[in-house]
């Protein structure tokens, strides 16, 4: 869009594709950044335009833009089919849900736990309860795996968290996008416990007021939003900022 823009306005750019690819990733990245998104996912924005065209130009062997996208795959998942990203919570988030969870021993799930770093921070703060990530990006997940085999209360597994029940959970935690937030509420209600909760990092549900909003001191000013399951048939109400 941007090399497109820039291209029309000033048309002598054509001639220097390289620069209108910069221009695009130098736009993308800029527009990421405003979208508070992770700064892996910025740097991605800016080099992925310039480094398409130059292998394009250095006639790339077939077989390494299969194993580029293996690669991708092996990280990331079908994330065309899911529409969720990898987002990796950092350490000021994981701190602030610590003070979310029950104060007694608790059973808390990260639905798309990436390699894992929030369980193994919240075990090692709390090794009176038990936690558990489900991931279905396989390198991802064997890196989760891997990692949590020094902490005997985290506990992974490979999949789509679409097929996890949530019934056992007091605490079920979810960093995804906005795309699947609805569904996945429907789904929490259903199987959620009343009185156990469902926080969303930054992405919350359409339409449903949370009973907190907790705002994390970070640099992506992260918002936790807090929602928890009412007995059935009973009435939303809405509360103020406490947890």
């Amino acid at each position: 869009m941007f090399a497109l823009l820039f291209g029309t306005i000033i048309p002598e750019l054509r001639l220097y594709p390289l620069l209108l690819a910069g221009i695009q990733g130098a736009g993308a990245a800029i527009a990421s950044h405003h979208l508070k998104a992770p700064s892996w996912w910025q740097f991605i924005h800016l080099v992925f335009g310039p480094a398409l065209l130059l292998g394009n130009r250095l006639a790339l062997p077939p077989w390494i833009w299969l194993a580029g996208f293996s690669a991708l795959y092996l990280v990331f998942g079908r994330t065309d089919r899911s529409r969720v990203p990898l987002y990796l919570t950092n350490q000021l988030t994981g701190d602030a849900l610590l003070k979310l969870l029950p104060k007694d021993p608790c059973f808390v799930m990260d639905l798309g736990c990436g390699n894992g770093g929030l369980l193994r921070q919240l075990a090692r703060s709390r090794p009176d309860s038990e936690f558990v990530g489900v991931e279905h990006a396989l390198l991802t997940y064997l890196w989760a795996r891997v990692r949590a085999q020094y902490f005997p209360n985290v506990h992974i597994r490979r999949g789509d968290f679409w097929e996890q029940p949530l019934t056992p959970y007091d605490v079920v935690y979810a960093f995804l996008s906005p795309v699947p937030m609805g569904e996945l509420w429907e789904k929490a209600q259903r199987e959620m416990r009343p009185g156990t909760r469902f926080i969303s990092n930054s992405f919350a549900i359409p339409d449903v007021t949370p009973i907190a909003v907790v705002l994390v001191d970070d640099r992506r000013e992260t918002e936790l939003h807090v929602y928890q399951i009412a007995e059935p048939d009973a009435t939303v109400t809405t509360s103020n900022n406490e947890a």
